[in-house]
């Protein structure tokens, strides 16, 4: 039983920069609740015969000891990547997974990852994980995350990377029938610019939401130390990309649970272990309360998941959102003694998680098609 808590193409280097740069570092890889209520519940039935892809993973590369290609082809997804530029005129990657015949394509499904992510490590994994299942699943690196330009890790106004998302998504849609449904799945930051692409309501209303440690409050076990946190508008008015900003422990530590999932995050060429900058830590802690204010708004369908111990993203902050969202179909599962990162869990507790994310994204997709579409 579980314990929840509820609250009343082929390769191209020249677009793939997979199969380029990041190949070459890496040969193997081609806020408080009225009430709450503990219950036991009985866990979705976990997908059958479907692991987690991270099963296969090692501490240098997300594909273990096979290329690229023969990740996809073992896994039955084709891949894609392609860059597209923005009003800004950074050019930010993207890239997409979708199953092979004669799987049946039941859904689209759009990624979002978290501040200081990116779509061709972990990320990617979950990707292919849902593709497997039948959806055909996209994702974009923010700006200054991964292959996409920008200073690095630096986010100084959310608004434009919701945008971006927005943009990148609503042309992956486009690629495939209106009839299928579309979902959204995001983790840690990603969670509070998926809510707000759902509250910005452009094009079709997604079918469904799936939080996985969203960034809904930053927990006071990570927060910058008092004073600085209330003087960082200061500082951020002043040199806004100054790293400055220190907070409780590095953000790997304390976000997988097992070490060589730890040691495979760090090794990743792009990403950042650097101080957030000013600016960034700034607006990290503006759009939590922006989300916060907007909690009501929230009428996607939601399917919330948050480790119990999760010492980056406050669990408490994602309690409210399930008590005070709109949304007539909403789960919350609070998994305790998980940390911030799902992923890096142990082989049980990952193929739980994803096997409710799988089961909830193919029952609604079901559901859709029964009547008629989105």
């Amino acid at each position: 039983m579980l314990v929840a808590v509820l609250t009343i193409q082929p390769n191209n280097p020249k677009t793939n920069p997979i199969s380029n740069s990041l190949l070459s570092s890496t040969p193997n890889l081609l806020p408080l609740t009225l009430f709450t209520l503990v219950v036991s519940l009985p866990p979705f039935s976990p997908a059958q015969k479907m692991p987690h892809p991270i099963s296969e993973a090692n501490e240098q590369s997300p594909f273990g000891a096979l290329t690229a290609e023969e990740f996809y082809s073992r896994h039955s997804v084709s891949h894609g990547s392609d860059y597209l530029t923005n009003p800004r005129g950074l050019k930010l990657f993207t890239q997409w997974w979708t199953p092979l015949p004669p799987a049946e394509v039941l859904g689209v499904l759009a990624v979002v990852h978290g501040f200081t992510g990116e779509t061709s490590w972990f990320v990617q994994l979950t990707a292919v994980h849902f593709a497997k299942a039948g959806f055909a699943v996209c994702a974009i690196d923010h700006q200054g995350h991964g292959f996409s330009d920008g200073l690095v890790a630096h986010i100084p106004d959310v608004n434009p990377v919701v945008d971006d998302c927005i943009s990148f998504f609503e042309s992956f849609r486009a690629r495939h029938a209106p009839s299928l449904p579309s979902f959204l799945y995001a983790e840690s930051l990603g969670g509070a610019i998926a809510i707000l692409v759902t509250l910005r309501r452009v094009g079709r209303p997604w079918d469904g939401l799936i939080l996985n440690g969203a960034m809904c409050g930053i927990s006071a076990k990570f927060k910058p130390p008092w004073p600085l946190e209330h003087l960082l508008f200061l500082v951020a008015a002043v040199i806004p990309t100054w790293r400055v900003v220190p907070t409780r422990g590095s953000l790997p530590d304390v976000s997988f649970k097992e070490e060589w999932k730890r040691k495979l995050a760090l090794s990743s060429p792009r990403r950042p272990l650097a101080k957030p900058r000013a600016a960034t830590a700034l607006e990290l802690l503006r759009v939590c309360k922006e989300v916060q204010g907007k909690f009501e708004e929230v009428e996607v369908p939601l399917l919330i998941v948050h480790g119990g111990e999760d010492v980056v993203c406050d669990p408490a902050c994602v309690e409210e959102l399930y008590k005070r969202a709109s949304s007539k179909d909403k789960t919350l599962r609070i998994h305790p003694g998980m940390w911030h990162q799902l992923i890096g869990e142990t082989p049980e507790n990952v193929e739980l998680v994803f096997g409710e994310m799988v089961d909830w994204l193919r029952t609604r997709a079901a559901r859709a098609a029964d009547n008629g579409g989105a």
